[in-house]
């Protein structure tokens, strides 16, 4: 399979994700298929700022990375539930989730 081939498969294996996140409430996502939309660096919020976000919401936020254009955040969602989330850095909307061992 040709790179141009994985890549457009990988894109739309993305979409897919991210559509199903839309329309799904728990918005499980596999990691590697996480990817957000190029924003330019200026537009980008900071990483703390999203941790205080979240921990106004109720999170214990662990870490808080980039990972494919996303913020990936490690740590506990407010109801104490063991996270691994991923959101839209210019935004801050979430765009996935990966399943955790119950």
């Amino acid at each position: 399979m040709s790179t141009s081939s994985r890549r457009a498969m990988h894109i739309a294996a993305s979409i897919l994700a991210m559509a199903a996140c839309a329309s799904a409430g728990a918005q499980f996502v596999n990691h590697d298929t996480v990817r957000c939309e190029a924003v330019p660096k200026e537009e980008m919020k900071p990483q703390m700022e999203l941790q205080r976000k979240l921990t106004g919401e109720g999170w214990k936020v662990r870490q808080v990375k980039n990972f494919n254009g996303c913020y990936e955040v490690y740590g506990f969602d407010a109801t104490g539930k063991r996270t691994e989330a991923f959101f839209n850095p210019k935004t801050f909307d979430k765009v996935g989730e990966v399943k955790q061992p119950e």
